[in-house]
Formats: C-alpha cells, structure tokens, sequence
C-alpha cells in the first residue's frame, strides 16, 4: 500500500471517529479541508461514497460502516507494532492528549507537567482543560481526569490526589455589612453568586455535617463559570463564592477573603484518571500514568 492511500484510510479514521473534518484535522495536525479532500480522493479510488455530509453533521454510510470496522483493528495493530520499538529507546514519544476539568487543572496535574517531560524529553503532552463533560473517545483524547461520580461505565479508573473541597469565600468588605453565615439556611440571606456548567446550567451548592445534607441553589444577580472569575468577584464584594479550597487558600491566608460554613464544606468525590479498556497502551500513556499513580 502505498503511503498517500494510508494517509487517505487515516483521515477517513479520523473524521469516522469525531463525526467532523475539523476535529480529525486538529487530531492529524492538518486543515479539515486537507482531511476532506484525503477522504474525497479514497472514496474516488474505491468508488462508493463513504460519509454522509450536511451542512451540520457527518455520519457514515453502510459501506463506511463496514470499512471502519476493519480498519480499527488495522490501525490498532500497527500502533502496538511501532510501540513495541519502545523497547530500542531509551525513553517514550509520541503524543498524548488528556481532558481535564479547568476549575481544577492547576491542582492536579500542575505538579505532575514539568517532571513527567524532563524524565520523557521525547513525550508530547496535549492537555484540554474544560469544564464541559466530554466524551474522550469520540474527542480523541486518551484519558480524562473526572470525580467519581462522573466516570462513564466500562472506563478503566485510577485514583489520583489530591481530595479536595468547594468552600464559601466572601471579602472582609462584604461582611462589613452582613453577618457571616452560620449555617447553609441563612445563605438565602446573601448575594451569592451562581455556578454555572459551560453548557449554562446552574448547579447547587452542596454541604454536610453530622448526616444532615443541604443543597442551596444560589438566586444572586451574577452566574459565572469560571472560578478565577468566581474568585475575582468575592475579592471585589460581589457577593459570596463557591470555589475550590486550592484556589483560595493564599487569599484567605492574606485576609483579603473570609472563609465561611467551614464545618459544612465536605471533601468532594475521589479523583480518577480513567481511560477506555485497550489492547495496545502506548509507552508515553503509560508513563503518564506511572506520573499520576506516584504524584
């Protein structure tokens, strides 16, 4: 087979994996109009349409069906097989891609970058932090950092540090005009700023102490989904925030925000690294995870 016809079976592998020629080409590091002219070329070769394209989605066709189903194999072969070259070299290369929730990115894979790539000099390391669920396999990541309670079944899952917490933060200024809250009920009194999921919706502010739980849904004037922003807007006495503890500890520290509700802020769910079950693991994914699993 001849290297352009691989190319071609490659970016069709792509663009069947995303459903999209933009997506496959940020994959293959190419534009998504060399990615459809690649898949316009093999489906004149074999001479039957491949992919059903409008305006808004692509899909396959039977005949596509059909040739994906050979080709993930193929291509998983031939990754084990250039892998196995591993062994000749003295550390692991290549490319891995990693989604992680932006609100917590810095607290858990901060610490990990800058030693994981010094050991690895030869590693590529693509990390997309975002806080919106993503579907790792059909985004082409390898693995994905989420809480426990967000892992999707059948994914294989690693325990990482750290455990962390969301804490109730407000600036001395606000407080000056307002008592502090002693428990989550007397919230209802304050401006408390509302968390938001990219995708817009609200999510409530959860606590617990001594078996008793509560979950207060914030009304306040401002919904952010940033928690820098978050931060910003408690420091300049906006209202209360809800952020992770890590965030805040050096304001909270320097007296520039109060921490309220202590004993009512948990730890949350267990972190994971979690990853789809896979015949062939790359050496760089396993060094990343050899990173995760000592950090």
């Amino acid at each position: 087979m001849r290297a352009a016809e691989l190319s071609e079976l490659a970016a069709f592998a792509a663009v069947a994996r995303h459903k999209s020629f933009r997506k496959a080409g940020e994959e293959r590091g190419v534009t998504a109009s060399a990615v459809s002219h690649a898949v316009l070329n093999l489906e004149d070769r074999v001479g039957i349409r491949l992919l059903n394209r409008t305006t808004r989605s692509v899909s396959l066709t039977e005949a596509g069906e059909l040739l994906i189903s050979h080709l993930d194999p193929a291509f998983g072969e031939m990754a084990g097989a250039l892998d196995a070259l591993n062994r000749y070299r003295d550390t692991p290369f290549g490319k891995v891609r990693i989604n992680v929730p932006n609100s917590i990115g810095p607290f858990v894979i901060g610490h990990v970058v800058g030693p994981l790539l010094k050991k690895n000099p030869n590693l590529q390391l693509e990390i997309n932090a975002t806080d919106r669920l993503v579907d790792i396999v059909e985004e082409g990541f390898d693995a994905g950092i989420r809480f426990g309670e967000r892992v999707t079944e059948g994914m294989i899952a690693l325990r990482i540090k750290p455990r962390i917490r969301l804490v109730v933060v407000g600036s001395p200024a606000y407080f000056e005009t307002r008592p502090k809250p002693e428990t989550p009920h007397e919230l209802k009194r304050h401006l408390c700023i509302q968390n938001m999921f990219p995708s817009g919706a609200r999510y409530a502010w959860e606590f617990e102490k001594d078996g008793q739980t509560v979950s207060f849904q914030p009304t306040g004037p401002l919904s952010l989904d940033d928690h820098e922003l978050m931060m910003q807007a408690a420091l300049d006495g906006v209202g209360l925030a809800y952020v992770w503890e890590p965030r805040a500890e050096r304001a909270i520290a320097s007296g520039k925000l109060v921490q309220v509700l202590d004993d009512w802020c948990q730890l949350e769910e267990p972190l994971y690294l979690y990853y789809p079950s896979r015949r062939h693991m790359s050496a760089g994914f396993r060094a990343v995870i050899e990173a995760m699993r000592a950090a």
